[in-house]
């Protein structure tokens, strides 16, 4: 196929994009809402019919499928709408929502993660369709809440979307890495209930906080011996275990005991973690220190989010081994997902082969002057075209 492209586009839509601020804050009137907005709003000048389906209030999915009028595979492009917090904007040398252009790079919260990813791979769509007639048919997913619950995904495949999808590019920032494995992850809340005492008294209550810290120094344990047993995982590295979070008392009353603390977890796994398994020992370790210390330990599980592990040799990895030799000139890389991304539900719950590729640094995603490179744009454009059409012309 002759694909040609509109390069200036494709960065202006992501400025358009990336002034948005789509924080997930309605308190403020804040949501995915406009972001979805101007992404049918730029579908439907191509003629093409998206959907809006609500997830939750001022939350919207973009569904978008783009036919190419014969007989073929479906290839999904995935991205979120959302972006977290820009923070304290004083913090920042740029306007985070600015999406300026400096030097080749364009500045501002969600530049990376993940509105030029976004507009990539909805460019690229549009190259196919031009270039057209294709087989198969290319299914645009622009999901909400990815930053959060990722209530947007499930709610995709909760609604039955997933039937009939071959393959899926999740267009995250991986520095031009093919990332067929990700992390997986649990995020855990721990209730610690004692008994409050005079903090000079201590013996007549029964300290949360003290609790808390005992389970904190287990978790560290558990950590060491799982990373002793399973070693390093190949583009994933090590599994964390990692307190984030230490509630109790009050700075007012450093003389008293509180009745409850709360601690927060994030554990990240590798695809050689059993979820279930490692949460029986989370739960034996608690049950060991409230026995130990008369306070009782709640466990709650927040989310549960698997690791991705689509085999290198699929054919929706190769379609982009192909995309980003053709593109680049250069051998393709295979990375890893230190985090998870939609495309973690999509595989696990949705059946689906499902890698993560889009322009932007790996790690620049949630930091201050988070930038993307105007030349990764356009080249993950290309790259995304060109890797759709080897998906779907089994080329």
């Amino acid at each position: 196929m002759n694909l040609s492209f509109d390069h200036d586009r494709v960065v202006e839509f992501t400025q358009e994009l990336v002034r948005i601020e789509s924080v997930n804050r309605p308190e403020d009137g804040l949501s995915e809402a406009p972001v979805a907005d101007a992404v049918a709003a730029e579908m439907r000048s191509f003629g093409w019919d998206p959907v809006l389906e609500e997830v939750a209030p001022g939350r919207p999915n973009v569904i978008c499928i783009v036919d190419g009028g014969l007989p073929g595979p479906t290839l999904m492009f995935e991205g979120h709408s959302d972006v977290v917090t820009a923070g304290d904007k004083s913090q920042w040398t740029r306007d985070p929502f600015g999406a300026q252009i400096v030097d080749g790079r364009l500045y501002g919260r969600g530049s990376a993660d993940m509105k030029s990813g976004v507009a990539a791979m909805i460019y690229a769509t549009r190259a196919v369709q031009l270039a057209g007639p294709f087989p198969g048919r290319i299914l645009i997913g622009v999901l909400c809440d990815e930053e959060e619950m990722m209530i947007g995904v499930k709610h995709f495949v909760a609604s039955g979307h997933c039937v009939g999808i071959d393959g899926a590019i999740s267009a995250e920032p991986e520095a031009g890495e093919i990332c067929a494995v990700s992390k997986g992850a649990i995020r855990l809340r721990v209730d610690a209930h004692g008994k409050m005492a005079h903090g000079a008294m201590p013996h007549k209550g029964a300290n949360p906080v003290n609790a808390l810290g005992l389970a904190t120094a287990a978790l560290a344990e558990l950590q060491q011996r799982l990373q002793t047993e399973l070693g390093s995982y190949e583009h994933l590295g090590h599994t964390f275990v990692t307190p984030t979070f230490l509630s109790g008392g009050s700075i007012e009353q450093l003389n008293v005991i509180p009745a409850n603390a709360v601690l927060g977890v994030d554990i990240r796994t590798t695809p050689n973690v059993q979820h279930d398994a490692l949460l029986l020992d989370v739960r034996a370790l608690l049950a060991d220190i409230a026995a130990s210390t008369g306070v009782d330990l709640e466990l709650t599980v927040i989310d549960d989010r698997p690791p991705a592990n689509t085999p290198q040799s699929s054919k929706v990895a190769q379609a982009l081994v192909v995309g980003h030799e053709t593109v680049t000139g250069e051998p393709a890389v295979f990375g890893g997902v230190p985090g998870t991304t939609d495309g973690t539900i999509l595989w696990r719950d949705g059946g689906i082969d499902s890698v993560v590729y889009g322009p932007g640094g790996k790690w620049i995603a949630h930091q201050v002057d988070e930038y993307v490179e105007v030349a990764e744009i356009i080249q993950a454009t290309e790259v995304f075209a060109h890797a759709a059409v080897a998906f779907l012309t089994n080329d």
